[in-house]
């Protein structure tokens, strides 16, 4: 997601001077404008404002479950995908992600469950599955590595 300034470093959070004008004062302004927020955050800030204003945005709410997902908000991001998936019943890859959310937040059970749902909707990247570290709680389990032969 981008910010007003994301191709400065300073909205980076860098002290580095501003490239294009070489002045200082405006990675500053930079920061002052995140509110002191790094760039996963103020994109995390952003899509919920987003979702806010419109509860079917689709591609926010994927965005916003990948992100929160990446900054350890696994409880966040289980909701986020489970909404996805109330919206988009027959979509293999809002299943495969809530199944990685699930994962990650120590539900196995329902995340295996996820899985062999998305498989069914038609998930196909089996090599994706086996090396996705969002799956590493899973790799030891015996119906993971069933789903990997299907």
């Amino acid at each position: 997601m981008a910010g007003p300034d994301d191709h400065h470093e300073g909205a980076r959070g860098s002290d580095r001077a501003d490239r294009t004008t070489g002045g200082v004062g405006r990675v500053r302004a930079t920061r002052e404008w995140f509110g002191g927020l790094c760039q996963l955050d103020f994109d995390i800030d952003f899509l919920e404002r987003v979702i806010a204003r419109n509860d079917r945005a689709m591609e926010a709410l994927r965005a916003l479950g990948e992100l929160a997902s990446r900054k350890g908000l696994h409880d966040r991001a289980v909701e986020v995908d489970r909404r996805l998936v109330a919206c988009l019943p027959d979509d293999c890859l809002a299943r495969y992600n809530l199944g990685c959310s699930l994962a990650m937040a120590g539900h196995a059970d329902d995340a295996l469950e996820c899985l062999e749902a998305a498989i069914r909707l038609g998930y196909r990247d089996i090599d994706h599955m086996r090396t996705d570290p969002d799956l590493a709680s899973l790799r030891d389990r015996p119906e993971f590595r069933a789903l990997l032969r299907s």
